[in-house]
């Protein structure tokens, strides 16, 4: 292939000594060209951006006006092509040669496309290849809507003249050879990252950086490389070579594609350890990214199970978790029993984080812990978008033993089953976290995280929750021993107990942003927990409340801090607020249900939307309801309130989708 259009690649050096001699171009940067927003010439982005030293300049002149402008001002030249294989005319995003890199007696040099260069890429344009390639139009998507506004509207847009002709030479001659799908698969390597128009650079300090394709988009760079594609299949092969040096053995592997949803091919309870990494709801669509890749390949991804919430393709956020709970009861099925799933998890929005947490619970599994996974280079939407989450999720989920769900069945809706479900969730959680030398303290094992997984098991299952919140939390103190706040098994304790006496507890006081009642009343038990400020009369509270609810929530009606404090707390003889202790505690939420009870009466009785209500009288309602098996009431309710509101509340969101499919 080399032979045949290595010519393409061949350029003059700059050498006075060398005319005449040919060298090979190692790569090619062409740039965007755009018109000023104020004389109206043309602008090549290269010649105004990049100072003499190679470095990115800090401001953008027209070098015909001298006029100070900014990129998103100025509106992009355009060229007009003729398509060789329709013979209808393109109207693409104008781009020119600036600097080609060649090598030449064993080392590399740059200089400027002189006009014998520009005639190459002239003649190259005029050329018509025999072979295939690609010209399916690109679908209209979430990812594919900038570079068809730029005019890449076709697969073979996405590549320059001279290095279509290549890859199309390449991949006609590996259909005939017995090595087809190797070469192929070098081939389907380079296509995307470092052969198309894709391919990025950086610049810094003088130096070029290759960087190729930003990962995760279809981003056409304002300065592009054109790579020698022959050097670059090469150095594929060259890459993959020690994979045929591996001796065959009869191990037990087995690499299969197709969907989740239907693992028939897995028999049930055969896995040991699963781990997934799932699209993050509508941040990336693989269908569409991988558009490019299938054209070649003349295939057609089939979306219509892929799980991301997507407009074009009329995906929301229930239709991404009734697929993603659908994969995740196969995953159920085909893990053994007692054995583990890590999901990986990246999403900014709270909705997204609820709806997969929910499927992952509904289809069995338990959520043990969540853990940050810091994986250094983050991806194209990390690094640009505003607000996007700069580290994903590992959730570790485990199936429970077969004689623990033998024993929850028999013994289903008693308190048994509430302490069973405890001992067995304390058993799989870590004991002791240490980070930077110092005793992390572990959230799930904290009392209302263990009252939220014990609720949330139940209510899954359909059966009634066996306990309220008083009755759970002193039997916490009765049936578990306790340390920093945390709760343990008999057998655990002595191993946390040995590492306090050589660690510290990190002393963290976790910043708590106040934008409803549940929160407010987390950040007072915060403000008086012994181990920070301690009890504190109302005047030392209200204005570091008032500093700390800076936007509460747009539906909810938050109470005074004054009923706060009376509904949850108590107040000792020098008129200081306390956390109450367990004895007293009971009464106090009794109280509290009861209030909160007649405010969530005044809304059933009410009618039409809800647009101001406690958050927390809802709570109460809804696990109210499900105790009385009045489902059609929760979701009357549930369908009067915000859609937001129910969709960013686990528990919420639990109680009306259970509900929603007994009435």
């Amino acid at each position: 292939a080399e032979r045949e259009l290595g010519w393409m690649y061949s350029t003059h050096p700059i050498q006075e000594n060398l005319l005449g001699e040919k060298a090979v171009i190692n790569y090619t940067l062409w740039s965007d060209v755009f018109y000023c927003p104020h004389c109206g010439k043309e602008i090549v982005f290269w010649n105004i951006a990049i100072d003499s030293d190679g470095n990115m300049k800090k401001e953008l002149r027209c070098d015909s006006c001298g006029s100070i402008i900014k990129k998103s001002q100025c509106a992009r030249a355009k060229d007009i092509l003729i398509d060789k294989k329709s013979g209808k005319t393109i109207e693409i995003s104008k781009q020119v040669p600036v600097l080609i890199n060649y090598s030449y007696g064993g080392k590399r040099y740059d200089k400027v496309p002189d006009a014998e260069d520009i005639a190459l890429i002239e003649k190259i344009k005029e050329m018509d290849t025999d072979k295939w390639y690609p010209t399916e139009e690109v679908p209209y998507g979430e990812k594919t809507a900038d570079p068809i506004k730029a005019g890449f509207n076709k697969v073979n847009l996405f590549y320059t003249e001279r290095n279509l002709c290549a890859l199309a030479l390449i991949w006609d001659m590996a259909q005939r050879s017995r090595y087809k799908n190797q070469i192929m698969f070098c081939i389907t390597a380079v296509l995307m990252k470092t052969a198309s128009k894709l391919h990025n650079v950086g610049m810094k300090k003088g130096k070029i950086n290759l960087a190729g394709a930003m990962p995760n988009a279809l981003y056409i760079p304002s300065i592009l490389a054109e790579r020698n594609i022959f050097t670059l299949v090469r150095g594929k092969i060259k890459d993959i070579e020690p994979v045929f040096s591996f001796t065959k053995k009869d191990e037990n592997c087995c690499v299969s594609c197709g969907s989740s949803t239907d693992l028939r091919m897995i028999p049930s309870n055969s896995i040991d350890y699963i781990f997934v990494d799932p699209p993050f709801g509508d941040n990336l669509i693989y269908s569409e990214l991988s558009f490019i890749w299938d054209a070649w390949l003349r295939i057609v991804t089939n979306n219509e199970k892929e799980a991301i919430i997507c407009r074009a393709q009329k995906k929301a956020l229930s239709d991404y978790q009734d697929l993603f709970e659908k994969c995740f009861r196969e995953f159920y099925r085909c893990l053994k029993p007692n054995r583990w799933i890590t999901i990986e998890f990246h999403n900014s929005k709270n909705t997204v984080w609820m709806a997969i947490n929910e499927a992952i619970q509904k289809a069995g599994f338990v959520v043990s812990y969540v853990k940050t996974l810091d994986k250094g280079q983050g991806s194209y939407n990390q690094q640009t978008a505003n607000g996007a989450v700069k580290q994903d999720l590992a959730i570790s989920a485990y199936k429970p033993k077969e004689e623990f769900e033998r024993k929850f069945s028999e013994q289903a809706g008693s308190e048994e089953t509430a302490w069973f479900f405890v001992g067995q969730y304390l058993d799989n959680l870590p004991v002791v976290s240490v980070e930077n030398n110092k005793i992390q303290m572990i959230a799930e094992r904290q009392a209302y995280l263990l009252f939220d997984r014990m609720v949330a098991y139940h209510i899954m299952r359909g059966i009634p929750v066996p306990l309220d919140a008083t009755d759970f939390y002193r039997g916490l103190d009765e049936k578990f021993l306790k340390r920093d706040n945390m709760y343990f098994l008999p057998d655990q304790v002595n191993e946390y107990d040995t590492a306090r006496i050589t660690t510290e507890v990190e002393n963290i006081q976790f910043a708590l942003f106040v934008t409803n009642e549940k929160s407010a009343i987390s950040w007072l038990y915060q403000q008086l927990d012994p181990q920070f400020c301690g009890p504190q009369t109302y005047a030392e509270l209200q204005p570091k409340f008032m500093q700390e609810v800076k936007a509460v929530d747009k539906y909810e009606q938050m109470p005074e801090l004054a009923t706060i404090l009376e509904e949850n707390f108590l107040q000792d003889e020098n008129g200081r607020w306390y956390i109450p202790d367990v004895t007293k505690e009971g009464d106090l939420v009794k109280l509290r249900e009861k209030n909160l009870w007649k405010e969530f009466e005044s809304y059933m009785n009410s009618k039409g939307k809800l647009k101001l209500f406690r958050s927390e009288a809802i709570r109460v309602g809804f696990s109210r309801l499900w105790k009385e098996k009045n489902y059609k009431a929760i979701v009357d309710i549930a369908e009067r309130l915000p859609e937001q509101t129910i969709q960013e509340d686990s528990n919420l969101l639990m109680y009306y989708d259970i509900s929603l499919g007994r009435v």
